[in-house]
């Protein structure tokens, strides 16, 4: 191959195929590879949403041949999943362009020997600049990956996070919006939230605690309140909420004014509160047949007269 003296000329078939060339390869293979990344990560959040399901119908396959009978699933269950699989998504997506975006760049910056240390440093103060004006965003960003991770809480779960409590509606990177029982709906940032109560995660617990009074026999009313507590059992609607066998226990609290009993049933999520309503439904009626009535409060109030010497009392008699 001839060499070029240094005065003469670069031919332009050899401008053409050199730099500029290999720039358009570069950019070719960045755009192949953020697809063929793209195309993975949407394939692997796809697998996530309906691989759950098809594990969940085996799993019901071999219930129902061991002849145990299982519900439908929840679309609650359900959307928390797929929502947190394509906020996953969302975010590896992003960071692939990114890195593929830089990789790019940096290799066309090679090929033209461009001096990017000015740029660099610009860059640099710039991103400093920008992390101590963004602190609260980044630290909700991170919060947010964290709590998708962890599974903490997801679309449909009743949780508590200090002055906020109620049904979650949407889960984002940033806020969670959640719904309280009076229909508010609160923008929580994920970098705020230092703890979280999940009341719907897992399985849920029933409680009711009643109060009779100390004159009152209390292996009568455990009796009445374990029938009532039974009674739940026996609902075709209410059966298939219950998860295990109430425990009924007596003396949590002792006073001269009353006795506490308490009745305590496992629950799937997020229904407690309907077990809960159903066995006071049931203790009114068990109590009220068996003639125990539920303890008052009571309050005794002590009036002092004052005494009056014995001149005043003749006086006044």
């Amino acid at each position: 191959m001839p060499v070029l003296a240094a005065g003469d000329p670069v031919p332009l078939t050899q401008r053409l195929l050199g730099a500029p060339l290999q720039s358009l390869v570069a950019v070719v293979v960045g755009i192949l590879a953020l697809w063929l990344l793209r195309w993975m990560i949407g394939r692997t959040v796809r697998s996530v949403v309906e691989g759950g399901s098809q594990v969940r119908s085996q799993a019901r396959r071999l219930l129902l041949r061991g002849g145990v009978t299982t519900g439908p699933a929840d679309p609650l269950a359900v959307a928390r999943r797929f929502q947190r699989a394509e906020t996953m998504g969302s975010v590896l997506r992003s960071a692939a362009a990114l890195v593929v975006g830089v990789i790019v760049l940096t290799v066309v910056a090679n090929l033209y020997s461009w001096d990017l240390a000015p740029v660099l440093a610009s860059a640099g103060v710039a991103g400093v600049a920008l992390g101590f004006g963004a602190q609260t965003l980044v630290k909700d960003l991170l919060s947010g990956i964290f709590m998708l991770i962890e599974d903490q809480y997801g679309v449909g779960d009743v949780i508590d996070v200090g002055e906020v409590s109620g049904s979650v509606e949407a889960v984002g990177l940033r806020v969670t919006q959640v719904r309280d029982l009076q229909g508010t709906l609160w923008y929580v940032r994920n970098g705020e939230i230092v703890r979280v109560g999940n009341k719907t995660q897992g399985w849920s617990r029933a409680l009711v605690e009643i109060r009779i009074g100390p004159d009152e026999d209390p292996d009568v009313a455990v009796g009445l309140l374990r029938d009532a507590a039974d009674a739940l059992g026996a609902d075709p609607l209410l059966s298939p909420l219950l998860l295990g066998e109430p425990d009924v226990t007596a003396f949590e609290d002792l006073s001269g004014e009353s006795i506490l009993l308490r009745a305590m049933v496992k629950t799937v999520p997020a229904q407690q509160w309907a077990v809960q309503r159903a066995l006071r439904a049931q203790i009114q009626r068990a109590f009220g047949a068996g003639g125990i009535p539920l303890a008052v409060p009571r309050r005794e109030v002590y009036l002092e007269r004052p005494v009056l010497p014995a001149q005043d009392q003749a006086k006044s008699g």
